[in-house]
């Protein structure tokens, strides 16, 4: 695959392209918490039910907004109003016109850099199915990009 993250906007990108840009850090499969008074978006350490928490991915990723309520399909049109999303997300990188950092997979030829510095949830995150709901909010966190 060319370096097509270096020539196109996200809206050029093929379908394909588009899901390779994905570093596959899973911030985005984290539960989000929401203040109903100050409408406030909080980050959790806690991975969505269909996360396979040890490779960044999701079990069922054809199925999984019928199986997930609130998961959201990241798109071209919507990745940059989404505030949650972290600052390092590569969509987000890609949109503003900044390169994607030297860990990413299409950089360096391997997923496994990613997890080495810290870009992943994979040594912070524990599975929703482990937490009860009263403590949600235990599991409040904040991420620093």
């Amino acid at each position: 695959m060319s370096e097509f993250w270096r020539t196109k906007q996200l809206h050029e990108m093929t379908d394909k392209e588009w899901e390779s840009l994905c570093d596959g850090c899973a911030k985005c499969c984290l539960v989000k918490l929401e203040d109903y008074d100050t409408e406030e978006i909080y980050a959790t350490n806690l991975a969505c039910k269909l996360l396979d928490i040890e490779n960044c991915r999701c079990s069922d990723y054809p199925a999984r907004q019928a199986l997930v309520d609130d998961c959201l399909k990241l798109d071209r049109e919507t990745v940059m109003s989404l505030t949650w999303l972290p600052e390092s997300c590569s969509y987000k990188l890609i949109a503003r016109g900044e390169p994607l950092p030297d860990w990413h997979h299409l950089v360096c030829g391997s997923r496994d850099n990613m997890h080495a510095v810290g870009a992943s949830i994979k040594h912070l995150a524990v599975s929703e199915l482990e937490v009860q709901d009263s403590d949600l909010e235990q599991h409040i966190i904040r991420w620093v990009d």
